[in-house]
């Protein structure tokens, strides 16, 4: 996926081999991979997005499932979430093809929009199938894999009776239990403005998902102009406003890692309108002319304080 993780287990002396635990965890990633790397052309995405087909493709249940679960984010968000935004990605030298010195030109933008919408994307995994109406179409995961992978690695601790820990992948969490002090486990919220300085502020949580949405990592600048790596599916182009992350609490790490790239392409206003609608706690880190203002959601601002 391009990143690193980290995971913290409070565990009494009863433990799994070391050796064992960190084979097992490598193994369930690099079986994530196999199906939504889009930097493996012998993926199953891979090879989705490679095949022009628009007839329906066998695949195996969990691909099918990540879809299908990604499509529903993608209505219930009006597009605002799309994982067809592929060819868009590549355009903007976001995806597998490699980064790019200045920005398409519109012609090239209109084009890569004609491949995309995901009401041209289907699933059904009763069948087992997914299809897809457009040939160019091609499906990009990386708003879903990051946060499905924390929950994977969840569900592998669990089965091995872990009680106490925390996940990290990318910057996105699941918590579980306690940490060493018999505490929740403390997160900090990045500051957007000054990410090696000081953090937004800290959060305490347990049983629960946590994934941020940012415009400060991953973007490059032309002509004293600086593109973001979030792209609007309904307009072709990085977002433009002036939400620079949303952070969002929820059970399923996957769906906070969507809904979070959902409330930042929206921006402050349409973010917190949905975020509210949804009942998403979410917490939002908008610049000004002055610095920062922090908005939360009405379900972040109804957490339980540690």
């Amino acid at each position: 996926m391009g990143t690193t993780f980290s995971i913290v287990i409070v565990e009494p002396s009863a433990f799994p081999p070391l050796d064992d635990l960190q084979s097992q965890i490598l193994s369930r990633l690099e079986h994530i991979e196999d199906i939504a790397s889009t930097y493996r052309d012998s993926s199953e995405i891979g090879q989705f997005n490679l095949s022009l087909s628009t007839d329906w493709v066998i695949v195996s249940a969990e691909f099918c499932s990540m879809v299908s679960r990604a499509l529903l984010v993608a209505r219930e968000t009006d597009g605002a979430f799309d994982i067809t935004i592929g060819p868009l990605v590549n355009l903007w030298g976001f995806g597998p093809g490699g980064a790019v010195s200045s920005p398409p030109i519109a012609s090239d933008i209109e084009q890569a929009r004609s491949n995309i919408g995901y009401a041209g994307l289907n699933a059904d995994c009763e069948r087992g199938a997914i299809k897809k109406s457009i040939p160019a179409m091609q499906i990009d995961l990386s708003g879903w894999a990051k946060g499905y992978a924390v929950d994977r690695l969840a569900e592998l601790l669990d089965a091995m009776g872990m009680n106490n820990y925390l996940i990290e992948i990318g910057g996105e969490i699941k918590v579980k239990g306690h940490n060493a002090k018999d505490r929740q486990f403390a997160i900090a919220i990045e500051n957007p403005l000054h990410q090696t300085e000081d953090q937004l502020s800290i959060i305490h949580v347990s049983d629960t998902g946590v994934a941020t949405s940012g415009d400060y990592r991953n973007y490059f600048v032309f002509e004293g102009t600086q593109y973001s790596h979030t792209i609007d599916p309904r307009t072709g182009r990085p977002i433009a406003h002036n939400l620079s992350a949303v952070t969002v609490i929820h059970r399923s790490t996957a769906y906070a890692d969507a809904i979070a790239t959902a409330l930042l392409v929206l921006g402050p206003d349409e973010g917190m309108t949905l975020a509210n609608e949804l009942g998403i706690a979410a917490y939002f880190a908008i610049s000004t002319s002055t610095g920062l203002d922090y908005r939360a959601s009405d379900a972040f601002s109804s957490l339980p304080e540690s």
